[in-house]
């Protein structure tokens, strides 16, 4: 690990997923910004793991020289840069025009590098980014980016190859800039050991409460008033079974059609014990929008199993209803993912000799 202080900001930081992991390797945040106002007060709630500045302001308002006068630095001081701007325009499962207001925030985020100019950043984004939807905004990030001297590795990279319960591909844009010395970051090998599965992770857990309020031991840890129709649902699924393998009577009307025309299959799924859980997404809390359903109990997944799945810590508080909480765990990056890149982060900006 390296001696010196490598600092970072965290841009779009949602709950803090990315901040959590970053600092376990060994780097230390300025800032953690973001506009929604139950995701800061998340990060407020949780001094035990977020002990620096945090800010509720729209990345816009930080354009052309803000973020520089909120951490006190000159262009070219701060290490790394790092953030995710919401992606939900480029998603594949986005159904609609292709024109989304948030999708100019990647090019924000190369505004705020442009601005600070740090050693690395680094985006993390859906796969879709590189879509139909996304390719022409990436295009212009890219070659913004190249103007303004950095060399910008990609990579699609998979959670469960990095210690977390889930699958979960995203994009990553590491942007290096060029001092002389560059071409330095490598991507973080994927972990050869076994796959972390549902089971190791929420298995030892008790169950929730049959009067859907908080387990007393486990805050968050509740289960849904489900229909009657929707536990008949539940209790036809085995583990890793989705809506196709409901019968007929059980299916709601827009899935008559067969799953292999409209897709959608694993809606109304129950999670498998023994392998890991699909993506985790904003929409977790119910199993009719995923395979969030139990693997053996009657009720969709609690957010606190969620967000363990994510690879919060146990203690973590998320602030707000259960549907603002739910989509601040489906949002995150998994502090698990973000530590294994924070090491490769520092292990680019630690001097040869010092490592």
């Amino acid at each position: 690990m390296a001696s010196e202080i490598i600092s970072f900001v965290d841009a779009f930081s949602g709950a803090g997923g990315l901040t959590i992991g970053l600092s376990k390797a060994g780097m230390t945040p300025l800032l953690s910004f973001d506009n929604d106002p139950r995701a800061i007060a998340t990060l407020r709630a949780n001094p035990e793991h977020i002990q620096h500045k945090t800010m509720q302001v729209d990345a816009t308002e930080l354009v052309p020289d803000g973020l520089l006068s909120e951490i006190g630095m000159k262009a070219g001081e701060l290490d790394v840069l790092v953030g995710g701007p919401p992606c939900q325009g480029f998603s594949v499962q986005r159904i609609g025009k292709s024109f989304d207001a948030r999708n100019d925030l990647v090019i924000v985020f190369g505004q705020l590098v442009e601005q600070t100019l740090p050693r690395l950043f680094l985006m993390e984004n859906v796969p879709g980014l590189t879509g139909r939807r996304g390719r022409p905004i990436l295009d212009m990030f890219l070659e913004n980016m190249s103007k303004a001297g950095y060399l910008v590795h990609s990579a699609i990279l998979d959670a469960q190859d990095y210690g977390v319960p889930q699958r979960r591909r995203r994009l990553i844009l590491v942007g290096e800039r060029n001092n002389g010395v560059i071409n330095r970051f490598q991507f973080p090998e994927p972990d050869s050991t076994r796959r972390i599965t549902v089971r190791d992770t929420i298995g030892k857990l008790p169950e929730t409460p049959l009067d859907c309020t908080d387990h007393p031991m486990y805050p968050r840890h509740r289960r849904d008033r489900l229909s009657e129709v929707n536990k008949q649902r539940l209790a036809a699924l085995e583990q890793s079974q989705g809506r196709q393998h409901l019968p007929s009577h059980l299916l709601a009307d827009c899935h008559q059609v067969d799953s292999k025309v409209i897709g959608h299959r694993n809606v109304y799924g129950r999670m498998p014990w023994d392998d890991v859980a699909p993506t985790i997404t904003a929409r977790f809390d119910s199993f009719t929008r995923g395979q969030f359903g139990h693997p053996d109990q009657l009720r969709s997944i609690s957010v606190y199993e969620g967000a363990l799945i994510q690879t919060f810590p146990e203690d973590y508080t998320f602030v707000g209803t259960k549907v603002e909480a739910a989509r601040q765990v489906g949002n995150a990056v998994p502090p698990r993912l973000g530590k294994a890149l924070g090491k490769s982060l520092v292990q680019s900006l630690t001097p040869v000799g010092h490592q």
